[in-house]
C-alpha cells in the first residue's frame, strides 16, 4: 500500500471514529457502568436481594403456588399499600424457596416453599438497572436501536481504533524502508 493512501485512510478514519464516538460516548458509559453493577448483582445486597434457604429442597413438600402467591400478596401490600401485579414466580428447589416477583417497583418476596412463610421482602434494584443496561425501560423499540447502536459503535469503534494504532506503525516502518 502507499504511503499517500495509507496517510489519507488515516485521516478520514480518524474523523469518522471521532465523531461517532462522539455520539455513541454516552450510550457506552450508561452501557459500561450498568454493566458493572449487573456484574456485581449477586455479591451486593443493595442491587438484589441474598437468596434465602427455605425448609425442603423436595417439591413434592412445598405449598401449592396458589397460597405462595396469596401470602406474597399479603407481604407486599403491607409494604406498599395497594394491589401490586407478579412478574413471574422464580421457584429455586436447591435453595427450597419461592421469589414471587413484582412488577411494581422492582419488589420481589420470597417465601418457603415447606411452610409457606415469608422470608424475606425487598427491591431488586438490579431489575430496574438492568431495564436501563438493555434499554428496555424505553420500550422494546428502543431497546432494539439502542442494543444495535451500542454493538455496531463498539465494533465500529474497535475496527477503526485497531487501524488508528497499525496505521502509524506501517508509515514508519514505509518511511524507514
Amino acid at each position: 500500500m502507499k504511503l499517500t493512501t495509507i496517510v489519507g485512510s488515516l485521516r478520514k478514519f480518524r474523523s469518522i471514529h471521532q465523531w461517532i464516538g462522539i455520539f455513541i460516548f454516552s450510550f457506552m458509559i450508561i452501557s459500561s457502568v450498568t454493566g458493572i453493577l449487573l456484574g456485581w448483582k449477586k455479591n451486593v445486597g443493595m442491587l438484589q436481594p441474598p437468596t434465602q434457604k427455605g425448609g425442603s429442597a423436595q417439591v413434592r413438600d412445598w405449598v401449592s403456588f396458589e397460597q405462595v402467591v396469596a401470602v406474597a400478596d399479603r407481604a407486599i401490600d403491607s409494604v406498599l399499600h395497594e394491589k401490586a401485579d407478579i412478574e413471574r414466580l422464580d421457584a429455586r428447589p436447591d435453595k427450597g424457596i419461592i421469589k414471587v416477583i413484582y412488577l411494581n417497583g422492582f419488589w420481589e418476596v420470597q417465601v418457603d416453599g415447606k411452610t409457606g412463610k415469608v422470608l424475606s421482602v425487598a427491591q431488586r434494584h438490579s431489575d430496574w438497572i438492568e431495564h436501563i443496561h438493555d434499554g428496555s425501560i424505553l420500550g422494546d423499540s428502543f431497546k432494539l436501536g439502542y442494543t444495535n447502536l451500542i454493538g455496531w459503535g463498539l465494533l465500529f469503534m474497535s475496527i477503526t481504533g485497531f487501524w488508528l494504532w497499525l496505521g502509524p506503525r506501517r508509515i514508519r516502518k514505509a518511511k524507514n524502508s
